[in-house]
């Protein structure tokens, strides 16, 4: 594969990767102010570490992916591929339904659903190549972490979170 097509296609999958996260952020414009509103567990952590996590996150995926991708392309790794692509699209689910429509009960569902998809990505992704892999691990720790929250903070604010 040409040093050309290499570039773009790490290009192609940080821009697929980081517009989840730009879907995602359409619904969480007011996350901030509507997250301090809510009654949180003592363990969460303030607004202000979610976007530089998550920017560190989707980054690591994009690159990830790209990996992925430079062992045969999509024709090649299309099943791991897709894969990758569904868990995106279920990450950027989970905004709109916690902060835009404020569906606690549906929000924790997704994020189950992604940490699951996450998981297999994970796997798929290592047995095509490791490094691969191991750079979704702290993306499926962090989803971990937010699943706990999720289900802390829905628990805490049943009127809120419906």
């Amino acid at each position: 594969m040409s040093g050309l097509k290499q570039t773009m296609g790490l290009i192609g999958w940080l821009l697929l990767s980081f517009a989840a996260a730009a879907i995602g952020a359409v619904a969480s414009a007011q996350a901030a102010a509507f997250y301090q509103q809510l009654a949180q567990p003592s363990w969460a952590p303030p607004s202000s570490v979610f976007g530089p996590v998550w920017s560190a996150l989707y980054a690591l995926m994009g690159l990830a992916a790209w990996l992925v991708w430079r062992d045969g392309g999509w024709r090649r790794q299309r099943s791991v591929l897709a894969l990758f692509v569904v868990q995106l699209a279920v990450n950027a689910l989970w905004s709109w339904l916690f902060f835009g429509w404020h569906r606690g009960a549906l929000a924790f569902a997704d994020i189950v659903l992604l940490w699951l998809l996450i998981a297999a990505t994970l796997i798929g992704f290592w047995r095509v190549q490791r490094l691969a892999g191991a750079l979704l691990l702290p993306y499926l720790c962090w989803v971990s972490f937010a699943s706990a929250l999720n289900f802390a903070v829905w628990h805490l604010n049943p009127a809120t979170l419906g």
